[in-house]
């Protein structure tokens, strides 16, 4: 969509909010995702993330602020944007009793399309899914990752511009979440717009063209990972590991050897340019670590930079 041959958000945001009740979910974020992108919204558990989502998947009304959802307003267009999206939910929400093949066909028909249609599109959707083989099988028997590679399968039954994935391998093996990755690269290559929540960071990092970070309802960081991790961490991060309480008394040893250093329960993290010279400075100031690692600073070292390491509920 373009307005004066400028390319246009498919979805954009302004001083967004969402409230339960006195409580502010989403306080006053700003967003775009642009046709083609893979966009991630990172964040601890009440960040407020999947009422963000929630609002672009038109199933829950904004509280204040402007959200334009493939140009149109949910509020004013809901059925419209509903029909041209694809939501893939955090829980696998498939009927358990049909099979594969009617999983995706009576879901096809949900949104218009005739019987020939869904046979058709049932088959290309499994093949795309790898699939094929277990066509005629209740969704019973199938296996997590099965399981959930079927509930994507089913929301691209309608040919979306856009798709919603909440935590889309939460739970899954690593051979599942590297074959999801594989099918998600195949449909962002086929032009369809992304947008992701996870908790996996790699998977971030793997996904993601664009991604923010959300922490108590606000946006505290936007970018690409590549970009996150040169502003928020170093290029390197060393691990000195030590026993469990003894680390706290070698901080002062390596002052000045790093940009930051933080302190773990059985760790001392050194971020730095250059691990592998840190390493040798702290030896020569006759630190005696149980381990040593050096390793690239991560989406995950930015993470916990800037939501913290506590716990959230």
């Amino acid at each position: 969509m373009t307005e004066g041959g400028v390319s246009q958000p498919l979805v954009s945001g302004k001083a967004l909010v969402k409230r339960f009740g006195d409580f502010e979910a989403v306080r006053g974020i700003d967003i775009e995702v642009n046709q083609g992108e893979a966009f991630g919204f990172l964040g601890p558990n009440g960040a407020g993330k999947s009422s963000t989502m929630r609002m672009i998947a038109c199933v829950s009304p904004r509280s204040d602020g402007d959200l334009r959802v493939l140009g149109m307003d949910p509020d004013i267009d809901g059925p419209r944007i509903r029909a041209r999206i694809g939501v893939c939910p955090q829980q696998d929400n498939l009927d358990t009793e049909l099979t594969v093949r009617e999983n995706l066909q009576v879901y096809g028909r949900f949104f218009g399309l005739s019987r020939a249609q869904v046979r058709e599109k049932a088959v290309e959707l499994m093949e795309f899914a790898q699939l094929s083989d277990r066509a005629n099988a209740e969704v019973e028997s199938l296996s997590g990752g099965m399981k959930r590679r079927l509930t994507i399968a089913r929301s691209l039954v309608n040919d979306p511009e856009l798709l919603l994935l909440d935590e889309p391998t939460t739970g899954l093996d690593p051979q599942a979440r590297h074959l999801l990755w594989d099918r998600l690269f195949r449909l962002k290559q086929r032009g369809v717009t992304l947008i992701i929540t996870t908790h996996y960071m790699d998977e971030a990092e793997q996904l993601c063209d664009r991604l923010v970070v959300m922490d108590g309802g606000r946006i505290v960081a936007e970018g690409s990972p590549s970009a996150l991790i040169s502003r928020y961490s170093s290029r390197e991060v060393l691990e000195l590991r030590f026993a469990p309480g003894e680390q706290a008394g070698h901080e002062a040893k390596v002052e000045g050897l790093a940009e930051r250093v933080e302190v773990l329960p059985d760790r001392l993290l050194l971020y730095t340019a250059n691990g592998e010279a840190a390493l040798e400075q702290v030896t020569a100031r006759g630190v005696r670590p149980v381990s040593s690692l050096v390793r690239r600073s991560t989406l995950e070292d930015v993470f916990l930079r800037l939501t913290g390491r506590t716990l959230v509920d």
